[in-house]
């Protein structure tokens, strides 16, 4: 009943109804890029940290440590409202402004990758050694065993982290339309939050939540199709 009542309540404000598509576009446009360049960036960089671990099929320790312990680990120690402040000036840098979603993309990938490497690396983890050991022993190359045993084998697990690294980057999104990246957090913010209109509040809310579950549906459904075992 609450929530007809504010979803009543909000289709009858033309303004705010008008702004609700450009500022769901926004956080489309966040979510859609920044994951885009994660699963590009985050999947070789999680690779790497798990070939080059100790006991790995390409074990390099100086490596491993300077991915691992300094790159990944302090990258995933910020703050994403201040990891986004400090690289305000980085985005004005690479696309002319430090506001919008193009501008809030860059952080939002900066963020996200450390925490999508790691998930792939606990993926690869899972992958039986035995069937790297048979491609080993049939003559495949590493990089054969990477692309036709290792990333086929996890890739269910694979699947479910680029599920949870979206839903953490609509998270992410909301807080950066609070520091100028716009979408559907700035029009809450400015809406439901300053003007004290909580109707507007509770139906962007519900929003997010709808977006959240139709990402989490569509990945569970991916990693069923894709898995084998």
């Amino acid at each position: 009943m609450i929530l007809l009542d504010a979803l009543g309540d909000f289709l009858s404000n033309p303004a705010i109804a008008k702004a609700t598509l450009p500022a769901l576009w926004e956080t489309i446009v966040m979510v859609g890029l920044s994951g885009i360049f994660t699963i590009l960036l985050g999947l070789p960089l999680g690779v790497v940290l798990f070939v080059t671990k100790p006991g790995g099929m390409a074990e390099h320790r100086a490596l491993n440590f300077v991915l691992s312990s300094i790159v990944v680990n302090i990258t995933r120690s910020f703050p994403y409202a201040i990891l986004m402040i400090s690289l305000m000036p980085l985005a004005k840098l690479l696309v002319g402004t430090a506001i919008g979603p193009i501008a809030a993309s860059i952080s939002l990938t900066i963020g996200a990758i450390p925490f999508f490497a790691r998930l792939v690396e606990t993926a690869l983890r899972d992958v039986p050694a035995g069937k790297l050991d048979a491609a080993h022993a049939m003559g495949s190359t590493r990089m054969q065993s990477i692309r036709k045993v290792l990333i086929p084998e996890a890739m269910p697990t694979l699947v479910d982290g680029v599920t949870t690294t979206l839903v953490t980057l609509v998270g992410y999104s909301t807080m950066a339309g609070l520091i100028g990246g716009g979408g559907l957090g700035r029009l809450a913010y400015n809406y439901g939050y300053q003007r004290f209109q909580p109707d507007v509040m509770i139906f962007l809310v519900v929003l997010i939540i709808v977006i959240v579950q139709i990402i989490q549906f569509a990945g569970e459904r991916i990693s069923k199709a894709v898995d084998h075992r």
